[in-house]
């Protein structure tokens, strides 16, 4: 994919998410493919991460171990999989269709998607705060709304409602998981759930 394909795309995303993941569905891509593009997405995130802390010093809100590359690209990884392992689950019950690999080649164009913005942050954030917040703010809401219609046609089910309910149910059921699995090993989540 070029440059200007990526940005069509992306724009298209926007303003019609419906059709994009119909398209990115139909590009049935293999697990090679797919494992690739999520361990390239993790990697962006997390370089994106990192330069974002060095433009704004961790506080509180990120545990001190979250400052470690590698430690956030491990722990973003396996938020980003279950993520995709609970709106696959918790889409069943609801009458959802989607296999693992399809909800994950849409989770993985969302995080390519995550990388674009947080790029866009980081060129805005020197020079306006309050700018950069409003970006951010905007493109949470708007990437709920987007993740809702892709995982109402990945599933077939033909419901917003319903879409919108198998996005909260795996959210919540994802940070409980991992919150005790974390809490085990003794790490500090920080904003990671968030981040996702």
């Amino acid at each position: 994919m070029t440059f200007e394909g990526f940005f069509r795309l992306a724009l298209n995303t926007v303003v019609a998410p419906r059709d994009v993941a119909r398209l990115l569905l139909a590009m049935n891509l293999p697990s090679q493919a797919l494992w690739l593009a999520f361990a390239l997405v993790i990697v962006l995130n997390t370089l994106m991460f990192s330069a974002s802390l060095m433009l704004v010093p961790a506080n509180d809100l990120f545990g001190a171990v979250l400052v470690n590359p590698t430690v956030f690209g491990a722990m973003l990884a396996v938020s980003v999989g279950a993520l995709i392992v609970a709106v696959t689950l918790c889409g069943r019950p609801l009458g959802g269709q989607a296999s693992y690999a399809q909800i994950a080649i849409l989770v993985i164009w969302l995080q390519a998607l995550r990388v674009l913005m947080q790029a866009l942050v980081a060129v805005v954030g020197p020079f306006s705060l309050f700018l950069s917040g409003v970006l951010i703010s905007a493109a949470s809401v708007l990437g709920i709304w987007i993740f809702v219609n892709f995982i109402d046609v990945a599933h077939e089910m033909g419901s917003l409602l319903r879409a919108g309910l198998v996005l909260l149910l795996a959210v919540v059921g994802m940070m409980l998981g991992l919150s005790l699995i974390f809490s085990l090993l003794g790490v500090q989540t920080g904003g990671i759930p968030g981040y996702v």
